[in-house]
């Protein structure tokens, strides 16, 4: 399986992810994750060093994900993301077309205070596409959200039924587009990109508003 890179240096190789794949096993141990097959290839390389996870995107969410080349590195940059210094922009396929233009949803998650803000980047027939930003790094944090406000993600099958979609997809439409933050060991401002994968571009493209 071909994972296509977008960033790397002695330090860090950030990802981008495709949809249906884990980043890291669960505890059905599951042989085929995402981290197995980076370090599967460069154990075939012959490389020295192996990669370590700084965070997790859901299964189904596609998109950028930072590893470290090494327990050092990643104790540094798993506490980027704990301080929040880490930038995430997400672009989501919510449901209904009357979101407001932009937005800001806080209401904790599991006890612990959350915070997501929103902007809208246009409306498409029974659906609206937005530029997420998670302030706080709660699990399922966007997807809780948007539930709570009445317009969860399209694809959602966890917080809201999916037969009750007028727009019907393969999987929960939700995209990790940026990463930026300063290097944890250069210090140098690090911002990465990554296109909306085919059935988002697709399902845009099919649903012109």
């Amino acid at each position: 399986m071909n994972i296509p890179i977008a960033y790397e240096d002695d330090w860090l190789l950030i990802a981008d992810k495709p949809t249906g794949l884990l980043t890291i096993p669960t505890p059905k141990k599951e042989s085929r994750t995402l981290v197995s097959i980076l370090n599967d290839d460069l154990k075939k390389k012959g490389s020295t060093y192996r990669l370590h996870p700084c965070h997790r995107l859901d299964r189904e969410t596609s998109g950028l994900i930072v590893f470290a080349k090494g327990k050092s590195v990643q104790k540094k940059m798993m506490g980027l993301f704990r301080e929040r210094r880490v930038k995430k922009t997400y672009v989501a396929f919510i449901r209904g077309d009357d979101l407001p233009s932009e937005g800001e949803i806080k209401k904790a998650i599991e006890g612990k205070p959350a915070l997501t803000r929103y902007k809208l980047i246009e409306k498409r027939k029974d659906f609206s596409v937005a530029e997420v930003l998670p302030l706080t790094g709660r699990t399922n944090q966007i997807r809780i959200h948007f539930k709570e406000i009445g317009h969860p993600l399209l694809g959602e099958t966890r917080f809201a039924f999916r037969r009750d979609f007028k727009v019907r997809v393969k999987r929960l439409m939700l995209h990790a587009e940026n990463l930026e933050f300063v290097h944890p060991v250069t210090m140098n401002t690090v911002s990465v990109n990554s296109k909306l994968p085919q059935d988002m571009r697709q399902l845009l493209d099919r649903r012109a508003q």
